[in-house]
């Protein structure tokens, strides 16, 4: 099993990232992608997890330890796929989600995509009380991604950015509903307005 990837940064797309080591060039399914846009061909140390399946063998990664755990909560959960797990990851505001696992607050874990009501009273059942330690360490391997990026990419930075929430799950129609705030934005990365497209539709 693998914990961690030292390698270096070669592709972003709005599901995944290519890091290559030693020659070869690993696929990492992510939350948000586009934090590693400004890493492009510089070396970075991604946390993984590797999911085997009878059909296919998927690697995802996470930018720091804490995050990685996080999703192995929550897809100890019945109800939580790999991909309905990055799709919780992908809003970066993990100290809410929390919050809302305590406080038994369905209604806004509902609003995560593949998450029903069933679903969300399992998250509860299954980790409330069981993740505050995940919201305050910090792996020393964590880079910081909020500094302004600059995409190798030749479409604009909103397409990327509805290209990755329908990666992680979001619908037509829940993308729709946001589209028109979002392009009257003045963002200058396509992080950014994934990060706010994120924001809004937790607000829905």
């Amino acid at each position: 099993m693998y914990e961690y990837i030292k390698g270096i940064v070669t592709f972003v797309s709005p599901a995944y990232i290519v890091l290559e080591t030693n020659g070869i060039g690993y696929q990492l399914f992510m939350a948000n992608p586009f934090r590693f846009s400004s890493k492009l061909n510089e070396e970075v140390t991604i946390y993984i997890h590797q999911a085997v399946r009878e059909d296919a063998i998927t690697l995802y990664g996470f930018k720091d330890y804490t995050e990685k755990q996080l999703y192995l909560k929550l897809l100890s959960v019945s109800g939580i796929g790999p991909k309905s797990g990055l799709a919780i990851l992908a809003n970066d505001d993990h100290q809410g989600l929390v919050q809302a696992i305590e406080n038994e607050d369905a209604a806004y874990l509902t609003k995560f995509p593949g998450v029903g009501k069933k679903t969300a009273s399992q998250i509860v059942l299954d980790l409330k009380g069981k993740l505050a330690d995940l919201t305050h360490t910090q792996s020393e391997n964590t880079v910081d991604y909020q500094q302004e990026l600059v995409l190798p990419t030749n479409y604009s930075h909103v397409t990327e950015a509805i290209e990755a929430l329908e990666a992680l799950g979001y619908s037509a129609k829940e993308i729709k509903k946001i589209e028109p705030q979002i392009r009257k934005l003045n963002k200058e990365s396509t992080d950014a307005y994934l990060r706010e497209a994120l924001r809004l539709l937790m607000k829905k």
